[in-house]
């Protein structure tokens, strides 16, 4: 009788200790993400207020009861932001599509075929992850230079249709792909581009779907490298277009205005992040664990 009352006594405590770690765990993490997402809060709360009435605060509102949309309007009449977006668009799909066909194919041959070389080659990629992002930027930029491709698409592009780290990613998880079956496709009489097509393609689309997000963000991000090579406003993405028009448009004044073209071109990644965002974690997952 004493040992179920001992018993009960016990289980009760861990019940309630069970709560309070929860409840502070939970707790911390609302705050931590009240901090996160209020600058995003901020910026759409601005954009949706009227030019006149947000300089007339002294004060910060956090609040408006008088929401206008005249900023979103101003943000593609005003200025190319359209322009802007097509260009992204343009440079986002075409170098993730390059990407795709560099990195798959150079995956499977190095998870697959056996070659003089391979595993040195591949040390030699995975060291050049340890150069700084700096020297490769100032080699690309001679390079696109010296072949007259500034200010064009072509020179956009062609410094980034390849990722070590992509290509680390995809071949670590091609690896795990048991071999049987490669094999097994050999003896049908099956070659190794319809085996890559048919068989290790459909299996790696979790960890394809992963990379293709993750690098429509990186080149929707893209900041660095457009701002160098291109000084021609027809060739500005989304990133240099905001800062074009913070220097050059009605960002310096029209601060309502700035924050809906902000809120513009950051809502597409925000979409994209939240319906893919299983997709990703189950990529990442999947080629980080081998066996």
């Amino acid at each position: 009788m004493q040992n179920s009352y001992d018993f009960r006594r016990i289980e009760k405590r861990v019940k309630v200790n069970s709560f309070i770690w929860n409840f502070f765990r939970y707790l911390l993490l609302g705050v931590w993400a009240l901090i996160v997402l209020f600058p995003f809060y901020w910026m759409v709360l601005s954009s949706l207020k009227d030019y006149g009435a947000y300089n007339a605060e002294y004060t910060p509102k956090f609040f408006t009861l008088h929401p206008t949309y005249r900023n979103y309007v101003n943000a593609f009449s005003e200025v190319p932001l359209a322009k802007y977006l097509l260009n992204t668009c343009i440079f986002t799909v075409v170098t993730t599509i390059l990407m795709l066909l560099v990195i798959i194919l150079a995956a499977y041959a190095f998870a697959r075929l056996n070659f003089p070389g391979k595993n040195l080659a591949f040390a030699l990629l995975l060291s050049l992850m340890m150069i700084p992002n700096e020297l490769v930027v100032i080699t690309n930029f001679v390079t696109v230079t010296s072949l007259g491709m500034r200010n064009t698409f072509a020179g956009l592009i062609l410094p980034s249709v390849t990722s070590i780290f992509y290509l680390y990613l995809l071949k670590e998880h091609f690896q795990q792909i048991p071999e049987e079956l490669y094999y097994a496709s050999k003896v049908d009489g099956t070659g190794d581009f319809k085996y890559l097509w048919k068989v290790m393609l459909p299996i790696s689309k979790p960890i394809l779907i992963t990379i293709v997000i993750l690098k429509v963000i990186e080149c929707w991000n893209s900041y660095v490298w457009p701002r160098l090579i291109t000084d021609d406003d027809n060739y500005f993405l989304v990133s240099n277009g905001i800062q074009y028009i913070r220097e050059n448009g009605f960002g310096r004044e029209n601060i309502p205005a700035m924050m809906a073209s902000v809120v513009v071109i950051s809502v597409p990644l925000i979409i994209v992040f939240f319906v893919f965002r299983k997709k990703i974690f189950e990529g990442v997952i999947r080629g980080g664990i081998k066996g």
